[in-house]
Formats: structure tokens, C-alpha cells, sequence
């Protein structure tokens, strides 16, 4: 091994333990920042060993895709909303999808063009250890594009976020994994490119098929898996490309993000397997919705809310992804600092799946600098709500649904949500009593302990601090 060599494998090596360290750093609020700059030295380390590893010079093609790559990645990161923020880390799952596809049929294209013109649309010449890695590579990678893709579509609302559950889906996803493996034997057996296209037409539809069967519910648990598969994806390119790092580098983004989700999905009273196969054991909608609440709603008006939460000892603040689209966070803080400041215990209660991304909420809070001590997670705080004196639901809807309890016929039954009902005082911030993501009605709105504040989020939150001050 020459010197060089030596170089990048050392480099290689430092950079697994950055990103190593990146991941522990991004395990807490407090460490997340240090983490991130871990993972960037680490992703500049391992990209410059790479280019320099002995072998042909760098194209100027190279160079300059590289480049545009990282210059529109800066853009991005720079321009997109938090709102954004989820249907953003969708695509970009469906880029590391894209990327070992089209990976893998440079490498099958390469090996045809060295048989020559009589073997053209053939690998014969790669070994079968190769031409395992390269259909493996390919196949989750095709799952990952179009997951990904539909991912995308659904957090953007270009979809609907109600799953779309067919007759005979498991026997279709069955089918199509028997479809999988014959192509993979054929494939195998003569290096084929038709036998690979074959089994990656297949994975592009079983990936959009397993999300598509998702609801609007599952969303974050569904991203936190398409993380994991585009980590499983890398780590396979690696073994094709012979790349230490980048299989380390994929196993650990595989298995954080399987147990993430597995993580979430016990919290969410849902089965992980159930997730990965696109709602197996799920019953098909049936047209007849479940109980549908009925009764009038009661709103309040600022001025109100403000006298309650001045004569409140317990207060506990319940963000969704309404306050998220209304950039709404600073307003908040500014209500829980001058709630504080009047001797109001003021808390926020933060459910698994709030929002549209595994810790949406968390990130928004510590944008507007909320204090981390006072940010409990669901299981934390779900037993103190009785004694809450108020609770405000700030564009969440599905995370407080008590439907989830007691209505068998809900799409979301089963699933733990915040008690918010057992408090002395509801009041929900919406901008309308429109269904939540998953698509049900909340019989929240219509309970004696409840009250509407109809509006955007940041303006109300605004006018209930402006009453605080003049009060």
C-alpha cells in the first residue's frame, strides 16, 4: 500500500469517528449544534481523501459537478422554511436512492462495454459477488427513489396524506418481492442488463406502493425509515465500490434511523412491521368513517385567554405543525417568558410524531431559544396534565385527539395521544375546525373544557401577548 493510500485509509478512519460523534452529538438538544459540525468535518475529510486515493486524476467534469452539487445544497439548506423542512429531507432521501442506481448501472454498463459488442447488454464478465452487490445496490436504491418521491409528494401536499389501501396489497407486495428474487437468480446467472432493469422496475413500484398505504399519521415514523433504507443503500454501494467509509458510514445512518423509528413506533402504539409493509394487518377503509363527534364549539376571545393564563399556576403548551407554517415560535417564547416572569409554571409537551419530521418540534423551540428544561416529551408530562390548570394546543390536531382512546372506528385508534382533556382548560388554536393530517375529526373541539381560538397561530399568539402586557 503506498503512502497515499495509507493517507486516506487514516482519513477514512477520523472520519467515521466524526461521524460517530455526530450522531451522539444529534441524540440532544443541547449537543445537536456541536454534532452537525462533527458530521460536516467529517463528510469534507472523507470527500478529499477520496479524490485523492492513487488512480486517475479527478475529471474537470468531477470537480465541477461536485461543486454545483455543494453550492445547491447550500442554497437549499439556506432557503427552505422549517415548514419545508421534512418534504426537503424527503427528496433528499431520494437522492442517495438515485444515486446507487444509477451507480449501479455505470458499473453493469462498464463491464458490457469491456465484453465488447457481441456481449453488449450483458455483466457476464463481472464476478458473482459483484453481480450480487450490484442488483442488491440497485434494488433498495430503486425502493428508496420512488418511496422517497411519494414521501415527498405527501408531506407536500401535491398527495393526499390518506393511505390508499388495495384489495390484495399484501399478495401484491408479495408478488412483487417473488418478482424481485427471480429477477435477482436470472441476473445472477448471466449478468443480464434486462434481468437488472427487470428487478429494478419491480422496487420502483413496491417503493411507491409501501408508501402510498401510509397514512398522514405515520409520516414521520415513514421518513425516519426512509433515512434508514437510504442508510442501507449507501452502505451497499459501498461494498460494490469497495469504499470502507461509505459502508460504515451507511450501516450507522441504517441502523440509527431503523431505531429511531422503532423507537417511535413503540410510542405511537404501532407496530414497526406494519410501517416497513405498507399497513400490514391494517383493515382497508370501509366508506362508513368512525363515531363522528357532534356538538357546537366555544371560543375565546384574546383578551379572555389572557386573564385565564394570568390567573393559571400550570400551564402547558402543545405545538403542532400549525405553528410551524405561521413561524409562530418567537411569539411563543415571548408568551412563555412573560407567563414566567408572572410566576406561571409553563411547560411544553411535545408528542413523537408532532409535526412532519422525527423532533420538528424540538428544532422549532430551540430556534426561538426556549429553554430545553422546560420541553418534556409526551410520557414525561401526560400524568401532570390533570392538575394543569391550561393547556393551548397550537396547531396540532391528531396528537390530541381523544378519538385515538375511545373510537375503535378512528384510523388513528390505538395510538397514544396527549390527554390535554383531562386539564381544567383546553384551548386549541386553529385556523379552522378542518380535519388534522390523518384526516379525522377531533372530538377535542366539541368537550366543555374546551375552547377555540380561531386564527393564525402567530397572529394570536401575538394578540394574547399584547393583552398579557396590558393587563
Amino acid at each position: 500500500m503506498s503512502l497515499a493510500d495509507s493517507l486516506a485509509v487514516l482519513a477514512y478512519l477520523v472520519a467515521a469517528v466524526l461521524f460517530i460523534l455526530s450522531l451522539r452529538g444529534l441524540s440532544s438538544q443541547e449537543t445537536a449544534r456541536r454534532g452537525n459540525v462533527y458530521g460536516i468535518i467529517g463528510m469534507a475529510i472523507a470527500i478529499v481523501a477520496t479524490l485523492s486515493i492513487k488512480g486517475p486524476d479527478p475529471s474537470a467534469w468531477l470537480i465541477a459537478s461536485i461543486g454545483i452539487g455543494a453550492a445547491i445544497g447550500g442554497v437549499m439548506a439556506a432557503r427552505v422554511g422549517m415548514t419545508q423542512m421534512p418534504e426537503l429531507v424527503a427528496l433528499l432521501h431520494s437522492f442517495v436512492g438515485m444515486a446507487a442506481v444509477l451507480v449501479g448501472y455505470s458499473i453493469q454498463l462498464a463491464a458490457a462495454k469491456h465484453a465488447g459488442l457481441a456481449e453488449a447488454a450483458s455483466g457476464a464478465n463481472l464476478p458473482l459477488k459483484m453481480l450480487i452487490e450490484v442488483y442488491i445496490d440497485v434494488v433498495i436504491g430503486a425502493i428508496t427513489l420512488t418511496g422517497s418521491v411519494l414521501a415527498f409528494l405527501k408531506l407536500r401536499g401535491s398527495v393526499s396524506g390518506r393511505p390508499t389501501l388495495l384489495p390484495a396489497r399484501h399478495w401484491l407486495n408479495l408478488g412483487m418481492l417473488t418478482a424481485i428474487i427471480v429477477f435477482a437468480v436470472l441476473y445472477a446467472r448471466g449478468g443480464q442488463t434486462w434481468a437488472l432493469a427487470g428487478g429494478t422496475a419491480v422496487a420502483c413500484v413496491l417503493g411507491v406502493h409501501l408508501v402510498a398505504a401510509i397514512g398522514g399519521a405515520d409520516m414521520p415514523v415513514v421518513v425516519s425509515m426512509l433515512n434508514s433504507y437510504s442508510g442501507w443503500t449507501a452502505s451497499a454501494a459501498g461494498f460494490m465500490l469497495g469504499n470502507d467509509l461509505l459502508i460504515i458510514t451507511g450501516a450507522l445512518v441504517g441502523s440509527s434511523g431503523a431505531i429511531l423509528s422503532y423507537i417511535m413506533c413503540r410510542a405511537m402504539n404501532r407496530s414497526i412491521w406494519n410501517v416497513i409493509f405498507g399497513g400490514f394487518g391494517a383493515e382497508a377503509p370501509k366508506g362508513a368513517p368512525g363515531a363522528q363527534p357532534a356538538g357546537e364549539v366555544a371560543d375565546i376571545d384574546h383578551a379572555t385567554l389572557a386573564g385565564k393564563l394570568i390567573e393559571a399556576k400550570q400551564v402547558v403548551i402543545v405545538p403542532g405543525y400549525g405553528m410551524a407554517v405561521a413561524r409562530a415560535q418567537h411569539a411563543v417564547r415571548e408568551l412563555t417568558e412573560l407567563l414566567r416572569a408572572r410566576g406561571v409554571n409553563v411547560r411544553f409537551a411535545i408528542h413523537p410524531v408532532a409535526g412532519r419530521l422525527p423532533g420538528h418540534m424540538n428544532v422549532l423551540l430551540a430556534e426561538a431559544s426556549v429553554p430545553y428544561d422546560i420541553v418534556l416529551e409526551m410520557d414525561e408530562i401526560n400524568a401532570d396534565l390533570p392538575a394543569t390548570d391550561a393547556v393551548i394546543v397550537i396547531g396540532a390536531n391528531d396528537i390530541v385527539n381523544p378519538g385515538a382512546e375511545d373510537d375503535p372506528g378512528s384510523p388513528i385508534y390505538g395510538m397514544p395521544v396527549l390527554q390535554v382533556w383531562k386539564s381544567k382548560l383546553v384551548v386549541v388554536n386553529k385556523r379552522s375546525r378542518a380535519a388534522g393530517y390523518a384526516g379525522v375529526d377531533n372530538p377535542l373541539f366539541y368537550k366543555p373544557v374546551t375552547r377555540m381560538l380561531f386564527g393564525d397561530a402567530k397572529d394570536a399568539v401575538e394578540k394574547v401577548v399584547a393583552a398579557l402586557r396590558a393587563a
